[in-house]
């Protein structure tokens, strides 16, 4: 006779998930809010002299609301779309804080050095966004974009430069924009009104049966023992 003995406490696994609200729309707002304002001063759309009320806006807003996307991202289980969150958050912080102790139009090729970083950071997070989603790949390579082209006119002083990054920040206002909306249209509407370029795992988070949402759990950071 073959008895099967029952799986004792220490065999059992109970996964809690917790539901969050899409911190996806607040990030991307935030990205706008900051993109704009530095533009019109890079393109001369406000004086130079304005230059710490536009840190003001990077550090009061779009620093706080991309850092919110972040960690509710991180806890929504998006690691690509809450370390990019994290980066832009704190890029924001650096250049507001730089440009609240400095003199205004004065250049710092210590903020271009860094600037590169960023850029760098995100761009590598574009392309495993663009694994899932590609409207966000797509904002986050205009982003990175955008600070390497901010850090050539901070580490060159080039006039050429600073219009150049101005311009990029524009187009990077305007498509952050429409994927805040997308974002939040999706997440009114539970299915997808203006496309996000969802493929693959972007849009089986979506559409996808609910075993397939957990397929990976027990192997994901916070339920096994190693990140």
């Amino acid at each position: 006779m073959t008895t099967t003995a029952e799986p004792g406490p220490r065999d059992r696994l109970t996964i809690v998930l917790r539901p969050v609200g899409a911190p996806t729309s607040i990030g991307l707002f935030g990205l706008a809010g900051a993109t704009l304002p530095l533009s019109g001063l890079q393109l001369g759309w406000i004086g130079a002299d304005q230059g710490h009320q536009v840190a003001l806006a990077l550090i009061g807003f779009a620093f706080v609301a991309q850092l919110v996307a972040a960690v509710f991202s991180l806890l929504a289980r998006d690691g690509t779309i809450g370390t990019a969150m994290a980066t832009l958050a704190l890029t924001w912080l650096v250049v507001g804080l730089v440009l609240v102790t400095s003199r205004p139009g004065a250049t710092s090729p210590a903020l271009g050095l860094f600037l590169l970083v960023s850029g760098s950071v995100m761009t590598l997070l574009a392309l495993s966004a663009a694994l899932g989603k590609l409207v966000p790949a797509l904002v986050f390579l205009l982003a990175a974009l955008r600070f390497f082209a901010t850090a050539s006119y901070e580490l060159s002083g080039s006039v050429a430069w600073e219009r150049t990054a101005g311009v990029i920040g524009v187009v990077l206002f305007a498509v952050a924009m429409y994927a805040a909306w997308a974002a939040n249209l999706e997440d009114v509407r539970g299915r997808t009104v203006l496309p996000l370029g969802r493929h693959g795992k972007g849009r089986t988070a979506l559409s996808g049966a609910r075993s397939d949402q957990v397929a990976d759990i027990s192997t994901e950071p916070g339920v096994r023992q190693q990140l």
